[in-house]
């Protein structure tokens, strides 16, 4: 996990001085504390998909860019066989497999993320960022919080939210939750 930190807060990094921005004109255009935009450029902590997407959204740059280095290249189809998505471990708690990193100017962004159980110890970070989600539970039980409410979702139920609305996700029963997300 700590290397795919570390090459997403260097290629954070390589954005903003191409952009020739500092820190806090990159964190005041995209709505976050600079303190919150240190921490993502030093690699030291896990860095949310939603910041990562709100910045690459500002920066009309693809959230492949940023997560995996690579810029997407088909334009008519992109085939992901089972298993073998571009794979990203955010933390020992979440893991996303990106299901569409290889198409060009796609309107959402799908991943199958997995959810490892954390210990009960640990504060929920809640995410917000602009658009939509869509979470579709293929495996496991999953507690979300979302806008003051706690929602349990069961394989084969959904959830399709108002991202902007602070939120967060905990695996249940002790096992991992596996989910298909769509961010729109």
């Amino acid at each position: 996990m700590d290397n795919h930190i570390k090459q997403i807060a260097a290629r954070l990094r390589g954005l903003r001085e191409v952009l020739e921005l500092t820190e806090q004109e990159l964190a005041d255009s995209c709505q976050m504390s600079v303190e919150e935009y240190k921490i993502m450029e030093s690699g030291e902590q896990d860095i949310s998909v939603s910041a990562l997407q709100t910045i690459a959204r500002r920066y009309d740059i693809t959230l492949d860019v940023l997560m995996f280095g690579e810029e997407p290249k088909m334009s008519s189809y992109f085939l992901t066989r089972a298993g073998k998505g571009v794979s990203v471990e955010r933390s020992k708690a979440y893991k996303y497999e990106a299901l569409a990193s290889g198409f060009r100017d796609r309107k959402i962004d799908p991943f199958i993320v997995t959810v490892e159980p954390k210990d009960e110890d640990v504060p929920e970070h809640l995410n917000s960022h602009s658009g939509q989600e869509l979470n579709f539970i293929l495996e496991g039980r999953l507690l979300v919080s979302l806008g003051g409410k706690e929602i349990v979702l069961n394989p084969g139920d959904s959830l399709y939210f108002n991202s902007l609305q602070p939120h967060a996700m905990k695996a249940l029963d002790g096992k991992p939750v596996k989910f298909l997300a769509a961010i729109m």
